[in-house]
């Protein structure tokens, strides 16, 4: 994810990283320029010999009359737009409020541990205390394109155990349910002991689950593929009307409309899936190291 100071914000208008969708949409732009000086350029002329023969002017008031229609298309489009926008960072800031339950659900469950487990099951702790703070690691992973073993710190061979398994973080949460009901059968952790750490241990199926719902149910195609047929044929007929009122001036007016419309469109693509690599989406990663970091000092404190 993308740190930035949001107080000096002049300095990012001149900055174009690479990230930056007028970087990734200079060779569209460039081609709506040349799109458009060729409407431009036929229009002109094609009028300016119909008014010397008489017959422009009709021709050149239906033009015009094109910018009516794009006016009212232009709100539609507005509207499905924002509503476009407003889901894709719903389900961005969905994902964000997720990774800070488990934050705090990890903390929660880290220090009960640690003060429920005697000195004397110095094994277990050590376990707890690797499987808590690895299971970040396993989930982020699991988001992106399967889990990285070598990220994973190993604990009583699990990792060879894991190796050929599908679901990693499943697997996590059951040997810590088998690791505290082996504790309850031995005494070391009593009945409400035990019901405690269950509601934790349940909030991380819980988070997992949801964060598998944001990433397998994206936005429906029927409604993503409309959308951009819309914007394609909205910038494809602009400068028919525009070029009518401002000449050539349509060329940089139409190129502009192009890239805040299609811009929109490509930053609600990249932070629908906000659990993968891309610059805007979440930071799982530092976020799965704080975890890890937090978890050591709970159980060595």
């Amino acid at each position: 994810m993308i740190e930035y100071d949001n107080k000096v914000w002049f300095r990012h208008i001149l900055n174009f990283h690479k990230t930056d969708t007028f970087r990734i949409l200079l060779r569209e732009m460039l081609i709506v320029a040349l799109f458009t000086a060729l409407v431009a350029a036929i229009e002109i002329h094609f009028l300016r010999d119909l008014r010397m023969s008489g017959s422009g002017d009709a021709i050149e008031k239906a033009l015009k009359n094109t910018t009516i229609m794009h006016s009212i298309l232009g709100f539609v489009l507005s509207l499905l737009v924002v509503f476009r926008t407003n889901t894709a960072y719903d389900r961005w800031w969905e994902g964000r409020k997720l990774w800070g339950a488990l934050v705090n659900n990890t903390r929660n469950l880290s220090v009960k541990f640690n003060a429920f487990l005697p000195e004397s099951c110095q094994g277990e702790r050590e376990f707890f205390k690797t499987m808590i703070g690895e299971f970040p690691t396993a989930l982020k992973e699991h988001l992106r394109e399967g889990i990285k073993l070598d990220e994973i710190e190993d604990t009583e061979g699990y990792k060879e155990r894991f190796a050929d398994r599908e679901h990693i973080p499943n697997l996590m949460i059951q040997e810590m349910y088998r690791k505290t009901k082996s504790l309850h059968s031995a005494g070391h952790l009593n009945g409400d002991e035990l019901i405690v750490v269950d509601k934790e241990l349940k909030s991380f199926f819980d988070i997992m689950g949801a964060c598998e719902r944001i990433k397998s149910t994206p936005i429906p195609f029927s409604y993503s593929i409309f959308l951009k047929k819309f914007i394609f044929f909205y910038i494809v007929t602009l400068p028919i009307g525009f070029v009518a009122y401002f000449e050539y001036w349509a060329i940089p007016i139409s190129v502009f409309v192009f890239y805040v419309l299609v811009s929109l469109e490509i930053i609600a693509e990249e932070i629908e899936m906000p659990f993968g690599n891309d610059p805007n989406d979440l930071p799982t990663q530092k976020l799965s190291d704080m975890i890890r970091r937090n978890v050591h000092e709970i159980f060595e404190a």
